[in-house]
């Protein structure tokens, strides 16, 4: 750990924006406390069923992605972690719009909460368009880190996949080269068309968008977790 008393340094800017509308604030005080996780985590059976497929995305903005791919992928069950309260409020208005049933949403800081998963309690996870932390003296804040991806190698099971997007070149080489030393995961890439174009599966972003439309240039990075020696 590092940073002042002893805590992570924080990796997100500020964590709301504008005033909540009535719907939203009523979402955040009802329906955010149930779609969360318990205080206690045993075993993977408390996150989702064991014949479930578990996907998790760290990050979710305000929520494009993971209610896309929970309306796509019924029979799957997700796990949204994300900081920003209006983008929080955002992604509770779909999934009550939707009503869906596959989707547990947290409001945290996603390593704190990521420490009371089990091992290889995870199917797939992504992490898409992360704060880039682009001045030197905030690399630190990134959240891929080496301890980070140890984390994660932990989570995944093998087999599982790991996919990062980024808009920013240097933050697309410096996720690729901590989670390849780590040598948990392998990367999917045959071609340069492999990473420079999105995945078949890939929902586009609000801010994903708006990268394209400043011209740069959107990377994807997948990964399968190797099979544990």
């Amino acid at each position: 750990m590092s940073g002042k008393e002893g805590h992570a340094p924080r990796l997100f800017g500020r964590g709301k924006g504008h005033a909540l509308r009535p719907r939203q604030q009523k979402l955040v005080d009802e329906l955010l406390p149930r779609l969360g996780l318990p205080g206690e985590i045993t075993d993977r059976a408390v996150l989702a069923n064991d014949e479930t497929p578990l996907w998790l995305e760290i990050g979710f903005g305000s929520g494009e992605h993971l209610i896309t791919q929970a309306q796509r992928h019924p029979d799957i069950n997700f796990i949204g972690i994300e900081p920003y309260l209006n983008g929080m409020a955002k992604a509770l208005c779909a999934v009550e719009d939707h009503n869906l049933g596959n989707v547990r949403l947290v409001r945290d800081d996603a390593r704190i909460v990521l420490e009371r998963f089990p091992d290889a309690s995870l199917d797939r996870v992504f992490i898409l368009f992360p704060d880039p932390w682009p001045k030197k003296r905030h690399l630190k804040r990134r959240l891929i880190s080496p301890e980070f991806v140890t984390e994660l190698a932990r989570l995944i099971r093998p087999g599982g996949r790991l996919r990062f997007a980024s808009d920013i070149a240097h933050y697309q080489a410096w996720a690729l080269a901590h989670i390849l030393d780590n040598g948990a995961f392998a990367w999917t890439a045959k071609c340069a068309d492999d990473w420079r174009q999105m995945a078949q599966d890939h929902v586009p972003t609000r801010y994903e968008g708006k990268a394209r439309k400043a011209g740069r240039a959107c990377v994807t990075l997948d990964f399968i977790r190797k099979s544990c020696a």
